[in-house]
């Protein structure tokens, strides 16, 4: 007796994810949500940044050393994504490293806001980089969320009889 198997495989492939541009992850939930970071990261940074007076200057100082590194740290994860390299270094879990980073981010920054609402002493852009600094923490909050949900997310069961 003789048996024969047949195996077919289909690929399919969307026109918005051809070629090595994930353009479809610029419009997705997460690649919005990196984007509003990465651009309220940079305004809060500036505005610390060119604001430069006589007071203590060592509490803006930290301000700017984080929200220039996680500026930098999601604008990677997001070029990343763009241009499918999480695929080709597959040795790295990226969703619990970027789980990881958004955690620790959003504790940093928020406090960096809060150090930086307090010692503003009235100036404007200082105010003005706190209240982004605020913003940039909500938005990180709001990545652990959905990437807790996909990291951690309910798994499905099978429950034996």
């Amino acid at each position: 007796m003789s048996h024969t198997v047949v195996t077919t495989t289909t690929t399919t492939t969307s026109s918005s994810n051809v070629g090595y541009l994930n353009l479809g992850y610029t419009r997705s939930l997460q690649g919005l949500l990196k984007i509003a970071q990465v651009v309220t990261l940079l305004i809060a940074f500036l505005c610390v940044y060119c604001s430069r007076r006589k007071w203590d200057y060592t509490a803006f100082q930290y301000f700017e050393v984080v929200t220039l590194w996680f500026f930098i740290a999601f604008l990677i994860f997001y070029l990343m994504y763009v241009f499918r390299l999480q695929s080709k270094i597959a040795c790295i879990n990226w969703t619990l490293t970027e789980f990881l980073h958004y955690a620790v981010g959003t504790v940093l920054v928020l406090i960096a806001a809060i150090v930086a609402a307090v010692k503003n002493e009235g100036a404007s852009e200082l105010v003005a980089g706190s209240v982004f600094g605020f913003i940039a923490t909500f938005l990180l909050a709001v990545s652990i969320w959905t990437s807790y949900k996909v990291t951690c997310g309910s798994q499905p069961t099978s429950a034996a009889v």
